[in-house]
Formats: C-alpha cells, structure tokens, sequence
C-alpha cells in the first residue's frame, strides 16, 4: 500500500503534528513501509494458534504466606518522620 502526501499531511492534522513540506515526502516512505508490513503478516496463518499471555512458560512456585517484618512495630517505624503509638502519624488532609 502506498501513502502519498497528501494522506501523510492529512494524517498530520488529524494528530495535531506539525510536519513541514520537506518531511512529507520521507514520512510517506516510512508510513508505505511500515503498511506493507502489516500486509505481510496478515499472510500469516494463525488459525491454531493459541492466544499467549507470555511467549514462556513458567510458572510461579507458591510460598507460604508469612508475616516477615510486622511483628517488630519499632523497626518498622523506626525512619517514619512521626507516629503515634504503633501508627504511622500524617498530617489531616480532609477539613
């Protein structure tokens, strides 16, 4: 398929992108490009093949859901700039 400048301009405005005169003609090449290859891969034949969420094929290995550091209320506000009790402190944001 081929983008002539016109259509190069056109698509242009239509995204609101300035494209000076002497662009036009390179962006025309590009976009004629990147069209025939996606003509190319719709040749493909895709009809048995699964949809993929991942080209690999691990899976995760389940742990044990354990509190590692919750249990030591001093450690872990030990940086918090204040806190109240065994609390994080914050400043109200909501009147």
């Amino acid at each position: 398929m081929s983008v002539d400048k016109a259509t190069v301009r056109r698509i242009a405005h239509l995204a609101r992108i300035g494209v000076e005169e002497e662009e036009l003609e390179g962006l025309s090449g590009e976009l004629s490009s990147i069209l025939n290859w996606i003509e190319q891969l719709h040749e493909v034949d895709t009809e048995n093949v699964p949809p993929l969420a991942s080209v690999n094929h691990a899976t995760l290995l389940p742990r044990e859901d354990v509190v590692n550091d919750g249990g030591d209320p001093d450690a872990v506000l030990a940086n918090a700039p204040e806190r109240h009790d065994d609390f994080f402190a914050v400043p109200k944001v909501v009147e």
